[in-house]
């Protein structure tokens, strides 16, 4: 059996941490910053975690 390929949209958005959890960006920031406040903008700054739901299927499309 061949091996599996990894999802190359999923591997550009998701990265793994040492301790194997899944980690994404936050969505809203690439565009109309200016009108965001400040406080939208720090909110959505740093990586979140991906939700437990997405995370088996997110497993598989990087065949970890």
């Amino acid at each position: 059996m061949p091996k599996m390929k990894t999802h190359s949209g999923t591997k550009k958005r998701v990265r793994v941490t040492g301790t194997g959890r899944l980690m994404h960006k936050c969505a809203g920031r690439s565009a109309k910053m200016v009108k965001k406040s400040s406080r939208v903008t720090r909110r959505l700054a740093p990586r979140r975690e991906v939700s437990r739901a997405d995370a088996k299927l997110i497993r598989k499309l990087l065949a970890i």
